[in-house]
């Protein structure tokens, strides 16, 4: 445990300077320690992941392979985020696999939440290895572990499903960032030049929307939890909320009501609004989004979304509420 310590000495990141210097140190012991080896990664999008896919490819360039594992329950737009910044932008070796029709499949009727939890993180190990077995002579497993993570578990960051490779695929660990939090991280992502978006990117859960489409996850449910949370996102990055608000998303539960489109009876499901200011995730408060742009948000997404005819503002904080549905 004396190795995932973070050391007495280490100056908390809080300034563009000090993330260089953080990002010269670690380009250097990252091609100490790699050599002319090749790494793989599994790229999320999220900040970690990014993080380290950024950092190495300034220290070891088409020796790393990043592979993107699209499961069909990522937010709008950000496969395409990914491609863009990393292939196009930094030219980073980047596999990706659009998976959406074995993860769908693999859930259909799967209502119990910790079992879609199991099939998902399950199925992606399963996709990882198929692409890791592709690959020759891959010495080294680049992961996005954090400070809390190694606080919170002592063992690899879980989320990013590698803890449950096969044995016969030994691979040394690679975690430049294991002795950073968070915001530190994302001072980091600053300075290595990645995308806003991708530098503050909200919490995201590793089941992505599949906790947000409570009870078994069908493609029409599924598109309009995405349609949705895409216009809520919008809506709060024009009015001032994006940055403000810790976490906010859409919800489409299982369930359908009456309502009327077209002057005709229409059956249709709701939107939930979650949105929630917090410090640790243990407690969280509820945000007061002006009412006027809640009745905006509800225009939107009734005449947007297929499928919908109300929109819901979850007023629960935590307790008793959790800040997820499931």
């Amino acid at each position: 445990m004396a190795d995932n310590k973070r050391p007495e000495s280490m100056e908390r990141i809080t300034t563009p300077e000090l993330a260089q210097q953080f990002i010269d140190e670690q380009i250097k012991a990252l091609q100490e320690q790699i050599g002319d080896g090749k790494v793989l990664l599994a790229l999320s999008g999220g900040v970690d992941s990014s993080v380290v896919a950024a950092m190495l490819i300034k220290a070891v360039g088409k020796q790393l392979t990043c592979v993107h594992v699209n499961h069909g329950l990522l937010r709008k737009g950000e496969p395409e985020q990914v491609i863009e910044v990393f292939r196009n932008q930094m030219n980073a070796n980047l596999v990706y696999v659009d998976a959406t029709d074995r993860f769908l499949d693999k859930l259909a009727g799967v209502t119990d939440p910790e079992q879609k939890r199991k099939v998902i993180g399950g199925e992606f190990i399963r996709v990882f290895e198929e692409e890791a077995r592709k690959l020759d002579d891959i010495r080294f497993l680049a992961q996005g572990t954090i400070y809390p993570d190694i606080l919170e578990s002592g063992v690899v960051k879980a989320h990013h499903n590698v803890g449950g490779l096969p044995e016969d695929l030994t691979f040394e660990l690679v975690e430049p960032i294991k002795f950073l939090f968070k915001d530190e991280v994302r001072v980091v992502g600053k300075e290595l030049g990645l995308p806003d978006g991708m530098v503050y990117r909200q919490p995201f859960p590793g089941p992505g929307l599949g906790v947000r489409c409570p009870g078994a996850i069908t493609r029409d449910r599924l598109e309009a939890v995405r349609e949705s949370d895409a216009i809520l996102r919008e809506e709060f990055a024009k009015n001032g909320l994006e940055g403000k608000v810790w976490q906010y998303f859409t919800v489409v539960p299982d369930f359908k009501s009456t309502g009327v489109r077209d002057d005709k009876r229409s059956f249709e499901w709701p939107v939930i609004i979650r949105a929630v200011n917090t410090r640790d995730a243990m407690t969280a408060t509820v945000e007061d989004v002006p009412f006027a742009l809640l009745q905006h948000i509800t225009a939107r997404i009734t005449s947007e979304v297929p499928g919908v005819n109300r929109v819901l503002y979850d007023l629960t904080p935590k307790p008793t509420g959790t800040i997820e549905y499931e």
